[in-house]
């Protein structure tokens, strides 16, 4: 059986390791804001624009990578990006100003890119029949919930007993060793006819005409900021917001008995429910028009924020919280991901997809270094907070419009 009938196959599994072990660090960032800002005394706002430099980077680098894997093969790309993803963690630990952490963001927001959902995603899609493509999409993402569940508290785990430039050295190794299982992945070409003759210029061009592709850019832009300013700022807000961890109860019963703890834990949890909504969302993107499942994502997250800022922030609330806004956090990347292969074709997906996914990240980055700012300004993170929930509003309406039937190719017409 050709692994593209197949549901489980080599390529898949490869590509879910490495964005589990990308995603892992990545989402680890949070946890060593308070760390390295206490050591050089720097202001939030100093260690926040590292990471929405980074989120920008990455931003502006997908669709590159994406480019890169299409001209010169999937795996050289994914190598190309584990070197750049190393050499930033390398370097920036043993920065010792933000400046220096700023620059060398650069290079860590490229080398997510190279080993991060655009490529890897193309990869898998290229993999899988029409059938399977969706739920294919869905297992890699929500192997990336699998790495941030593990990335936070291993993190903070690591920090009890090593310095956390060290840490830094670690994950850069492991990043590393993502190069040695690269030789099981090699992706048939799964397009068609009319898709091969189109040319890149021909195709983006289509698309960049193609108001649907604008209003699924602009709609995944609220993710972006949602998920950057949680997945750099939430640790620090439940340290220092969360109301107390009660001796002898259920948290102090698995040792969190510090909001530190907790505020790692909350990354975990969110990645952890990812698992299973994101699966849903795939299979659901097999049965069920796909924009509007990204309306009732959007939707739902506005509504999930509303009710947690509205009340008290409590041990039980964060806990509440990163569930509920877990089941929805990456939700959204299968059903994104796979409306711009339905519409648009295999052959390209990966540049298509990282142009989408760079108006992601430029929310993330205005996320992230919002919140840093607004909180050296007013102290707290209330009105990023309130304008995530706007975006996320307006990102729940633009979806609605999006025409989902595919149109014929040029060559096909």
């Amino acid at each position: 059986m050709p692994h593209s009938a197949r549901l489980l196959n080599p390529i898949l599994i490869v590509g879910c390791i490495i964005i589990t072990v990308s995603f892992a660090v990545r989402a680890s960032f949070g946890v060593f804001q308070i760390p390295i800002a206490s050591e050089f005394g720097w202001l939030r706002t100093d260690f926040s624009m590292a990471i929405a430099i980074q989120n920008l980077a990455w931003g502006i680098g997908q669709p590159i990578f994406g480019a890169i894997a299409e001209k010169i093969g999937d795996r050289k790309a994914i190598v190309l990006g584990a070197l750049t993803y190393a050499a930033g963690m390398v370097l920036s630990a043993w920065s010792i100003t933000p400046f220096e952490h700023q620059i060398y963001a650069w290079l860590v927001g490229f080398g997510i890119a190279g080993t991060g959902f655009g490529v890897v995603l193309a990869v898998v899609g290229r993999a899988s029949s029409d059938e399977n493509r969706s739920m294919s999409l869905a297992i890699v993402t929500a192997a990336g919930s699998f790495g941030q569940v593990l990335g936070a508290p291993t993190a903070e785990w690591m920090l009890t007993f090593l310095p956390w430039h060290q840490v830094y050295i670690v994950f850069a190794v492991a990043i590393l060793c993502l190069v040695l299982i690269l030789p099981f992945m090699r992706a048939p070409q799964q397009s068609s006819k009319a898709e091969l003759e189109e040319s890149m210029g021909q195709i983006l061009g289509r698309a960049l005409r193609d108001p649907s592709y604008t209003l699924i850019s602009l709609g995944f832009f609220s993710c972006g900021y949602q998920l950057g300013f949680i997945t750099a700022h939430f640790p620090a807000f439940v340290t220092e917001m969360c109301g107390p961890i009660q001796p002898g109860g259920v948290l102090h019963s698995i040792g969190i008995t510090t909001t530190s703890a907790l505020g790692a834990l909350s990354i975990s949890l969110i990645g952890l429910a990812n698992i299973g909504g994101t699966l849903l969302a795939g299979w659901a993107g097999n049965h069920f028009p796909k924009k509007y499942l990204l309306a009732i994502v959007y939707t739902a997250r506005t509504l999930a924020a509303i009710v947690f800022i509205m009340f008290p922030i409590t041990p039980i609330s964060v806990i509440a919280f990163s569930l509920a806004m877990g089941s929805l956090w990456l939700a959204t990347i299968p059903l994104t991901s796979g409306l711009v292969a339905h519409l648009y074709g295999l052959r390209y997906m990966g540049t298509l997809y990282g142009i989408v996914f760079l108006s992601h990240q430029l929310g993330s980055f205005l996320g992230i270094w919002l919140g840093g700012r607004m909180y050296d300004v007013y102290g707290d993170y209330t009105m990023v907070w309130w304008i995530g929930i706007a975006v996320g509003a307006f990102s729940a309406i633009v979806h609605l419009p999006i025409r989902e039937n595919r149109g014929p190719t040029p060559a096909a017409a």
